[in-house]
C-alpha cells in the first residue's frame, strides 16, 4: 500500500485511500433484529436511530478494573415485542482489524482502526421480552405454512406425483404380504404314517438321496410329520458328495430290493 502526501493515495490507479487508516472506530456484533431496526428508514429523519449510554464510577475512573459501561437505546423499534435497551459489552483483545470500504466506481478505502469490539445483548431488564421474542420466533418457524389452491382442471393432471416422491395406492391399504413357506405349511394336513412311508420307499426308488426341501414339495406333506418318518427310515448325511441329503438305510434299501 502505497501513502502519499496526507496520508491518502490516489484511486485513480486501483489504489487505497489511507487518508482515515488511524481513526479509532467501534466493532459492534448485533443480533440480527437490532441489526434490521437500525437499517429501517426512520419516520423522523432528524432524529437518531439509537443512543449509546456510557456509565463511569468517578470514583474508579482510573482503575482498569472498573472500565466504562455502554448501554445501547433504540429509539424505534420495527416490532412491538423487540427490545429497546441492550448492554454493549466491550473487548481489546482480539487480532488488530482495519475497516474497508468500496463504491460501485470502485473507489476502497480504509475508514480506520478497529479500537474496541463489543458484544451487544439484550438488557437484563429486557430479558423476559426478549425470551418471549425468542419463543414467539421458533413457534414461528415450527409451523409449516399451508395453502389451500383450487384446481381449474380436474382430471387429476396437476396432481402426478414429481420424480423422487412416493405414491400411494388409492383402491385401499394395503396388506402386509405374508411368507409363502408359512402360507404353504398351514395348507397341509397330515396323511396316514404307513401311507406316507409307502410314498417315501417310491421316492428313494426314483433316486437313491433326496433333500428335505425336495420331499417337502413332492411330498405336501409338514415338516416336522415328514423329518419324524425320515427319522426311522433314512440316514442323513453330513459330509461327502451327498452332503445335505437324506437316503434309506442299508435295511430297507435290501427289502427295496
Amino acid at each position: 500500500m502505497e501513502e502519499h502526501g496526507g496520508g491518502s493515495s490516489s484511486n485513480n490507479n486501483g489504489q487505497v485511500d489511507t487518508s482515515k487508516a488511524e481513526r479509532a472506530v467501534w466493532l459492534m456484533k448485533c443480533p440480527p433484529l437490532v441489526s434490521r431496526s437500525l437499517r429501517a428508514p426512520p419516520s423522523d429523519p432528524s432524529r437518531p436511530v439509537a443512543k449509546v449510554i456510557v456509565s463511569i464510577d468517578p470514583c474508579n475512573s482510573n482503575d482498569d478494573d472498573s472500565p466504562p459501561k455502554f448501554t445501547m437505546e433504540l429509539a424505534g423499534t420495527e416490532a412491538g415485542h423487540i427490545s429497546k435497551c441492550y448492554v454493549m459489552d466491550m473487548s481489546k483483545d482480539f487480532i488488530p482489524m482495519s475497516v474497508f470500504s468500496d463504491t460501485p466506481q470502485g473507489k476502497i478505502s480504509v475508514e480506520g482502526k478497529i479500537l474496541n469490539k463489543f458484544d451487544m445483548r439484550p438488557h437484563n431488564q429486557n430479558m423476559e421480552l426478549y425470551g418471549k421474542l425468542c419463543r414467539e420466533r421458533t413457534n414461528k418457524y415450527m409451523v409449516k405454512s399451508r395453502q389451500i389452491q383450487v384446481l381449474d382442471n380436474d382430471s387429476g393432471a396437476n396432481m402426478r406425483p414429481m420424480p423422487g416422491m412416493i405414491s400411494f395406492s388409492t383402491s385401499g391399504p394395503i396388506e402386509k404380504k405374508k411368507p409363502p413357506a408359512k402360507t404353504t405349511e398351514m395348507k397341509r394336513t397330515r396323511r396316514d404314517r404307513g401311507e406316507m412311508e409307502e410314498i417315501v420307499f417310491k421316492l428313494f426308488e426314483r433316486q437313491p438321496n433326496w433333500s428335505l426341501r425336495n420331499l417337502i414339495q413332492e411330498t405336501d406333506q409338514p415338516e416336522q410329520f415328514l423329518k419324524d418318518i425320515l427319522k426311522d427310515l433314512c440316514v442323513y448325511n453330513n459330509k461327502g458328495t451327498n452332503q445335505g441329503t437324506y437316503e434309506l438305510k442299508p435295511e430297507y434299501r435290501k427289502s427295496g430290493d
